[in-house]
């Protein structure tokens, strides 16, 4: 059993951020110590999502906070998320990819589908900076970072950063 007590902020180029999450087979404490633990980890940080993958745990979770504090955190545990509607470019950070901010197009709306910390199930439609945001920590789960989502111009912009973090990752 691992001790999720012990997660920590996960970085480029880590094989975890590169793959595809697990499935969430139950949702029991271990489960539970995770999210608080993740949620420590976003609000130190100073994010507004943070996916499983990010903490270095392959599984499909995330959480988002629009305000960035763990009191107003929703908790996405398996979820689906669809985009619809058209695409919008803005800039994104990520705090599994420190320093770099780069234009990425997302959608401007989606639909999720996800199991909250009860064990229900619930959709919703999101619009605008919460529907990004969604997108974004999807993207986690799914092995994509902003560094797969970056243009040509923008990788060469931002190659003294992303060297200084395959470095220090031993890559």
């Amino acid at each position: 059993m691992v001790d999720f007590r012990e997660c920590h902020i996960t970085h480029y180029p880590a094989k975890v951020l590169a793959g595809r999450a697990q499935p969430v087979e139950s949702i029991d404490d271990s489960i539970r110590v995770l999210i608080d633990k993740m949620a420590d980890l976003m609000v130190e940080f100073k994010g507004i999502g943070f996916a499983a993958p990010q903490a270095g745990v392959p599984l499909r979770l995330f959480i988002v906070s629009m305000d960035g504090t763990k009191e107003n955190i929703k908790v996405f545990i398996n979820p689906t998320v669809t985009p619809a509607g058209e695409l919008e470019s803005r800039e994104e950070g990520c705090l599994s990819v420190p320093g770099v901010y780069t234009h990425v197009r997302r959608y401007k709306t989606c639909q999720v589908s996800a199991t909250d910390l009860e064990g229900r199930t619930f959709k919703e439609t999101a619009e605008g900076m919460y529907a990004r945001c969604l997108q974004h920590e999807y993207d986690h789960i799914e092995g994509v970072t902003i560094v797969n989502r970056m243009g040509q111009a923008a990788r060469i912009g931002h190659r003294r950063q992303l060297r200084k973090l395959e470095e220090a990752a031993g890559a």
